[in-house]
């Protein structure tokens, strides 16, 4: 519940039976606000992927692991803004991964 005069957050005093504000010291009855209720993850359901859909670019890059020719590849800024961005390879056969730094 939020207090009615200084629209900050009110505790609840379980002992003095009201909403307590830290800030003015405004009291409310506790049975005069809404009181939020805590959720349980029963019944929740969590859908599991199990196929993999990339729409990353790909390029003809040689695997060093499997000999594979096609990789997928991302440009991150590994370093500092000045210095060159790194390309991050991922194999679309094995799935391994390897860095070029340009």
């Amino acid at each position: 519940m939020f207090c009615p005069n200084c629209k900050r957050l009110m505790r609840p005093d379980r002992a003095g039976g009201v909403w307590k504000c830290s800030a003015c010291g405004t009291k409310v009855p506790l049975g005069r606000g809404v009181e939020v209720g805590r959720s349980t993850p029963e019944g929740r359901e969590v859908a599991v992927v199990e196929t993999r859909s990339v729409t990353l670019p790909t390029a003809e890059e040689l695997c060093p692991k499997c000999g594979n020719t096609r990789a997928y590849w991302v440009l991150r800024q590994t370093r500092g803004s000045d210095e060159p961005e790194t390309r991050i390879f991922e194999c679309t056969k094995c799935g391994h991964k390897w860095r070029e730094y340009q």
